[in-house]
């Protein structure tokens, strides 16, 4: 560990605390002795709290075990569980109706449903792709996925497919902005007329859709459409390519994609020391500060990446307008779990994270408020606050925050909170959870996996749990997703914040995303998460052909779909009568993506990355996925679905199988034949270990073990 430097009490590891002196401080106006002794108090006031809070879950999870055990081999008792819930303070009664008061909050959360982008903060490249992801090209992503159904061809560019997207394009324009009397098919000019959009002289279906353009009216460079809050830019350019073959001169479709995106300092993440934390505050700064580059080599030139500009037009009264060529960034701090080594209390013991997180991200968000065009346009700073437990969590985290804009010298509520709902306690007491955050709630989001890894954790006595696929189609799940949305318009989050739903996993894979994941909007959220890019703009495409303020009217008109009782009922296998061959490929597949996952995080230092599942198919992971995955193995391990010996060969067997997948990476470290690496015993301690890590999560194991990776490495 580097040399420490004390600060009010505070022993910070070098690297961090210069970080802090000489690049987060300077520009906000707060002076070193006021950040570190708010800092220090913060600490001393908070910690704590902290402690006790994670005392609490452990006392109630173990009421929770001794509960089914005592009720072990009896017929499950709903109602005789929720009474027992309700004693012990894990479910709360709810009170009066009640509409969040949050304000100051920018139209990307409060009017603007569309895609969110999550990636992890230490990859400068990924972040700023993440952050430029606010418009994306709908030709190029029709023409390099299998969105249309194939892939496209290897080789130069094909014209008949690039004929295909272009057909594709235009179909989308006569969806979303129909023109009368014609179809964009056919068309050959688009041109402005005294404030209006004529296509070969025929006007929109809707003439409000059109909000502006470039260049010259009789022949613009390019036309602004609106759609549901969403903007598409038609690009005309006679010397392009594509532009140059087509009877309109349209030579793209530029689509508004990532309206928001998170840039994640947790599950995304491999930050275990003062070197890891300050490279993602390094990053997050760089992105407030609108100056962060990052260097990468394509096609043999070197490339520098930026932050996008914004876009410039005329609207049809002729007065300038100014769209955003960024995301709305939020930054995504650790939960309450974890401490971290980088800065220790007076009594020598590391400080909890989430603290950490509070102040720093914060103090680095308060560049972007001196910005005239910045990230927030309404004075707001966005964190999104995960894995808390129950409406006592939430009010904690209100609490830190307030402390955390006191010493900053912020006015109150200036930090607004994006609730995470996966956890159970979270979700069976969302509506008080929401209460707890109501001035500063600006998101709440369904999260399945930590959802699904804490409901076996919590049940992990209850008995063995059904396969993973077969969890997914139990009644809890669509429970647990409607009443997230209708909780949240309940406490009026329309119109004002973020009604999210989780991630769409498979980055290979456009085209089954575009027919599965419109369900998210039909359901009423008015964002939710893709992998990438490219997965963005494509999704855009269901926020164009769903009105999602109103189904959010429809949905509030119905009245509460889902309740409690359903998201209590534990999806504990019905029928145990798997043969040998079905426990041994659920476990495989298991211990295929704990390893694939888990080799690249303790080697490397990778906290997401695509991972090949077990038939190669490549899909996002994080350690969510890695904390259901664990959990499931070490439930059917607790109640003898199988052996310790079973299970330690299909982690032998598995990590050939990701020895072989990862065969063309030069930095890659094989785990077989000899099995005792530090990574193969990480993935071993997430299973066998599993029923006694603190709520089933993995950060633990995994950060235990990284920390002794870098200490061989540098001894």
């Amino acid at each position: 560990m580097a040399q420490r430097i004390e600060k009010h009490s505070l022993q910070v590891a070098g690297p961090l605390a210069r970080f802090i002196d000489e690049q987060a401080l300077p520009g906000t106006d707060v002076s070193a002795d006021d950040f570190w002794s708010g800092f220090a108090a913060l600490v001393e006031e908070m910690a704590p709290k902290n402690k006790a809070f994670l005392e609490r879950r452990q006392e109630l999870q173990d009421q929770i075990d001794d509960w089914h055990i005592r009720h072990r081999n009896q017929a499950h008792d709903h109602e005789a569980y929720k009474q027992f819930l309700s004693d012990i303070g894990y479910l709360v009664g709810e009170g009066p109706d009640f509409e969040i008061g949050t304000s100051n909050v920018d139209p990307e959360i409060a009017l603007v449903p569309g895609p969110q982008l999550v990636v992890p903060i230490t990859n400068a490249r990924y972040a700023l792709n993440a952050a430029n992801a606010r418009w994306g090209s709908l030709y190029d992503c029709l023409y390099g996925t299998d969105a249309m159904g194939t892939t496209p061809p290897r080789g130069g560019y094909d014209r008949g497919r690039g004929a295909r997207v272009v057909a594709r394009a235009r179909v989308f324009l006569d969806e979303a902005f129909p023109l009368e009397g014609t179809s964009h098919a056919d068309v050959r000019r688009y041109y402005v007329q005294g404030g209006v959009l004529l296509v070969d002289d025929c006007p929109l279906a809707e003439p409000e859709k059109f909000v502006g353009y470039r260049g010259n009216p009789k022949a613009p460079d390019a036309i602004l459409l609106r759609n549901h809050g969403l903007h598409v830019e038609l690009i005309f350019d006679r010397a392009h390519f594509i532009g140059c073959r087509d009877q309109a001169l349209l030579a793209d479709v530029q689509i508004e994609s990532a309206v928001s995106a998170i840039m994640d300092c947790e599950d995304s993440v491999a930050c275990v020391d003062a070197e890891d934390k300050v490279q993602a505050y390094a990053n997050w700064l760089g992105l407030m500060q609108g100056n962060l580059e990052a260097t990468l080599d394509k096609g043999g030139k070197t490339v520098t990446r930026r932050l996008n500009g914004d876009r410039h037009y005329t609207a049809p009264d002729g007065s300038d307008l100014t769209l955003k060529g960024r995301a709305l960034m939020w930054v995504r701090n650790v939960g309450h779990l974890m401490t971290n080594p980088a800065i220790l209390d007076a009594q020598g013991n590391e400080i909890p994270e989430g603290l950490m997180d509070a102040a720093i991200t914060t103090l680095i968000g308060m560049h972007d408020l001196r910005r005239d065009s910045g990230n927030s346009v309404h004075g707001s700073i966005y964190i999104v606050k995960p894995k808390m437990h129950g409406p006592e969590e939430v009010a904690f985290t209100d609490e830190i925050f307030t402390r955390v804009e006191e010493f900053l010298g912020l006015p109150q509520y200036t930090v607004k909170i994006g609730v995470m709902d996966e956890e159970r306690r979270t979700s069976v007491n969302l509506k008080e959870c929401i209460r707890a955050a109501r001035h500063r709630a600006a998101f709440i989001n369904t999260g399945f996996l930590d959802r699904t890894g804490d409901e076996i954790h919590t049940s992990m006595e209850a008995g063995p749990f059904s396969r993973k696929d077969f969890i997914k189609r139990k009644a809890w799940i669509s429970g647990y997703e409607n009443q997230n949305v209708d909780i949240g318009l309940e406490c009026g989050l329309s119109g004002k914040a973020q009604i999210g739903k989780g991630m769409w996993a498979m980055p290979d894979m456009m085209a089954a995303m575009l027919e599965q994941k419109i369900e998210h909007p039909k359901s009423g959220a008015n964002c939710a998460w893709v992998p990438s890019p490219t997965a963005a703009t494509l999704h855009a495409l269901h926020y164009h052909k769903v009105d999602v303020f109103a189904v959010q009217d429809r949905l509030r008109a119905g009245g509460r779909r889902a309740f409690v009782d359903t998201l209590l009922d534990i999806p504990t296998a019905s029928y145990r009568k798997w043969s040998k061959e079905q426990i041994v490929k659920e476990v495989e597949n298991n211990a295929q993506g704990i390893l694939g996952y888990v080799v690249r995080w303790i080697d490397q230092g990778v906290g997401c990355s695509k991972v090949p599942d077990i038939n190669d198919v490549g899909l996002m992971e994080d350690r969510a996925t890695c904390r259901i995955s664990s959990q499931h193995i070490a439930n059917w391990l607790h109640h003898g679905v199988i052996s310790d010996n079973e299970v330690m060969a299909a982690m032998q067997k598995m990590a050939q199988v990701v020895d072989r997948q990862n065969a063309g990476d030069p930095g890659y470290r094989p785990m077989a034949p000899g099995f005792d690496g530090i990574a193969f015993q990480a993935a071993c301690d997430l299973v066998f270990k599993g029923r006694e890590q603190p709520s089933g999560y993995t950060e633990p194991v995994l950060h235990r073990r990284r920390l002794e990776l870098k200490a061989a490495q540098a001894s």
